[in-house]
């Protein structure tokens, strides 16, 4: 039995298995018997190791037995193995030769959160998005067979993820061309069956075991030389294994399903992973596990030990308090929920809907209050909005709170089911811009490209928190789709109105007006979080600042005005440069045959890696320095260029 740890260890706690296992060779190498002293070891070393630099906790806890089962048994990284979302994937980077490298998770230049091709031979495919390890395994099996290999594949998949339809698409698809593959679905939240223990254990190793399948097969092509004889033995091995095993679905997509068995006991999970390793077809493993396994404050609470932040030194001198700096204010999120629950108490046509993202997105407090009017679909972003498609059509108010980087996932849904229809569903879409520590995968760096070609849709990019609750009233309040989006943390702390008051759609607000002087006048037009800054950058070149609040439709008037009488624009916003904020004002501007001298700042060209916020931003020059450096480089070209 594992060990249960109560605390996370501050020192480097001591492995001598895992330092002859730190890659899957040397892992390999060692006795079965010794496995169990290795899944303490690992334990103990990624609670040492996530403790250092903060990240995802219980996931990976809870697939320790099942890491060191899949690497024993198959020949990785020969052998693909895939990783569903990847979060659970920390001990597969220990067991994978990055061990030492683990201080440097999340952090600039360091590790990445999530399984990446480019950083290891046994990251197979790189993740951050659920529901895509059956799909990609899928199609490397297909490649094996087309290149003559018999190289094996293997999807881990969580029980949260199967809930997406490509999941179920790509089950449906490998029955179909009869891959030679193995889908292992790690179950850690009871949610497909309770039925675990000896009995199922047992069963378990019978079904996967070759004299099974031998005597299957045998039985098969005995049975159907009589008429009708083998399709009722089929059913009633189907039905005697329904009684025992949740697998008649999976037996029914065309999978060979096996299980539930207990994922912490490695003996059991040796046996089962080697008789399936070389079966041939579909075959499904369904694996119990307990996310946090063996620290216990994470088995208490799994939702709230999901990631975890890095543990401070014991004796670490607090930091001085500073009197300059404004206290931040509450998180965009809570301003969103606080919101949706204002809202709600003033219109009962009003319902929320969320993929899966009930504490990120900060619906707690409204499915509480509002049950009725609570909906979480599950990992299935698509469903989500049709969902609500379906629900505007009948005079229903739906508010949609949705990552941007998750909402790519349902953008044709975004346009045929709802924008085409001009139905009334608002986009409340959180994490826009860069996101830090979860790296590209997760950054929300095209949401204002995607949407602004949209016909129809009403685009808005708050500055502050009161800015975002009047937006979210605006767009509940409008005719059409609607979406407001927002930065993930704290605002500057503005004083939050208790009214639910909406903006006069398309009207921006000159926040500081430049004074003509010698030099060139400038205007920084602002989409977002970034007026702050502006601000500061406003005050040091003497230049006009307005908070541009709406990406679609924009203040044409201010526009022409602000053309007229400066001979710089520069646009700001933390999203895609290209096809951006800044790209609207730039074609309404050519329409209009005004021709003025434009820098558009933004995020760059290429995926802005994992580092904190503060160091991405000022990579992508969008913090008060890089913005005047970037403004003043431009006024010294036009200057030259002049003369």
């Amino acid at each position: 039995m594992p060990t249960t740890f109560h605390q996370i260890p501050r020192e480097r706690p001591v492995t001598p298995l895992l330092d002859r296992a730190d890659t899957p060779v040397g892992l390999r190498r060692l006795a079965e018997s010794e496995l169990e002293t290795l899944a303490d070891e690992l334990r103990q070393y990624l609670l040492y190791s996530v403790g250092q630099t903060g990240g995802h906790f219980g996931a990976g806890l809870g697939v320790i037995e099942l890491t060191i089962a899949l690497h024993y048994i198959f020949d990785t990284p020969d052998d693909r193995l895939v990783w569903d979302v990847g979060h659970q994937a920390y001990p597969h980077k220990i067991l994978t030769g990055r061990r030492d490298r683990m201080s440097t998770l999340r952090q600039k230049d360091g590790l990445a959160a999530f399984p990446r091709r480019s950083e290891s031979e046994y990251d197979t495919f790189g993740v951050g998005h659920s529901s895509t390890s059956i799909g990609a395994a899928l199609g490397m099996a297909i490649a094996a067979r087309l290149q003559g290999s018999k190289r094996k594949s293997v999807a881990v998949i969580g029980d949260g993820a199967l809930t997406a339809g490509m999941a179920f698409e790509a089950l449906n698809h490998a029955s179909d061309v009869k891959a030679n593959m193995l889908v292992v679905l790690n179950d850690n939240d009871m949610s497909i069956s309770k039925n675990v223990g000896g009995l199922s254990n047992y069963l378990a190793k019978i079904i996967s075991s070759r004299t099974y399948s031998s005597m299957r097969e045998g039985s098969k092509k005995i049975l159907s030389h009589l008429p009708g004889a083998w399709e009722i033995a089929r059913k009633v091995e189907e039905h005697a294994k329904g009684m025992l095993v949740p697998g008649t679905l999976f037996e029914e997509l065309g999978w060979n399903y096996v299980g539930p068995i207990d994922g912490h006991d490695l003996p059991t999970l040796l046996a089962t992973l080697r008789n399936m390793r070389d079966l041939e077809g579909p075959q499904f493993l369904h694996v119990i596990t307990k996310k946090g396994k063996g620290f216990a404050p994470a088995e208490a609470d799994p939702i709230g030990y999901h990631a975890i932040t890095k543990l401070e030194p014991l004796h670490a001198e607090a930091a001085p308090p500073s009197i300059s700096k404004r206290p931040s204010g509450p998180k965009y999120s809570s301003v969103f929920g606080q919101w949706l629950c204002d809202m709600a108490a003033e219109d009962p046509r009003l319902v929320g809907i969320t993929p899966a993202m009930k504490e990120g997105s900060d619906l707690v407090a409204f499915s509480e209050r509002f049950p009725e009017r609570y909906f979480d679909v599950a990992i299935a972003e698509q469903h989500a909005v049709t969902l609500a498609a379906g629900m505007a059509c009948d005079g229903i108010k739906p508010v949609v709170a949705i990552y941007s980087t998750f909402l790519q996932r349902a953008y044709d849904q975004l346009i045929h089911d709802v924008a085409v229809q001009n139905l009334d569903v608002l986009f409340a879409i959180d994490r826009a811009g860069l996101v830090g520590e979860d790296g590209p995968t997760h950054a929300g760096s095209f949401d204002l490209s995607y949407l602004r070609c949209i016909p129809g849709m009403l685009i808005m990019t708050p500055s502050d928190e009161n800015e975002l609750r009047r937006m979210l009233t605006t767009g509940h309040l409008f005719n059409g789709p609607a979406a407001v989006r927002y930065p993930r943390g704290s605002g500057p702390n503005a004083p939050i109105e208790t009214e639910l008051l909406p903006l006069e759609i398309g009207k921006a607000v000159v926040r500081r007006q430049g004074q003509n002087g010698s030099g060139r006048q400038t205007a920084l037009l602002v989409f977002g979080v970034q007026l702050a800054e502006a601000l500061k950058v406003g005050e040091a070149l003497d230049a006009t600042v307005v908070d541009m609040r709406f990406v679609k439709p924009l203040d044409e008037s201010l526009l022409r005005e602000l053309a007229d009488s400066h001979e710089l624009l520069v646009t700001i916003e933390e999203n895609s440069i290209m096809g951006g904020a800044g790209s609207a004002v730039s074609e309404f501007l050519a329409a209009e045959g005004r021709i003025k001298p434009m820098l558009h700042l933004g995020l760059p060209d290429y995926y802005v890696e994992h580092a904190k916020p503060a160091d991405m931003l000022a990579e992508c020059g969008l913090n008060a320095a890089g913005i005047e450096a970037s403004i003043r480089q431009r006024l010294a070209l036009l200057e030259q260029n002049s003369r």
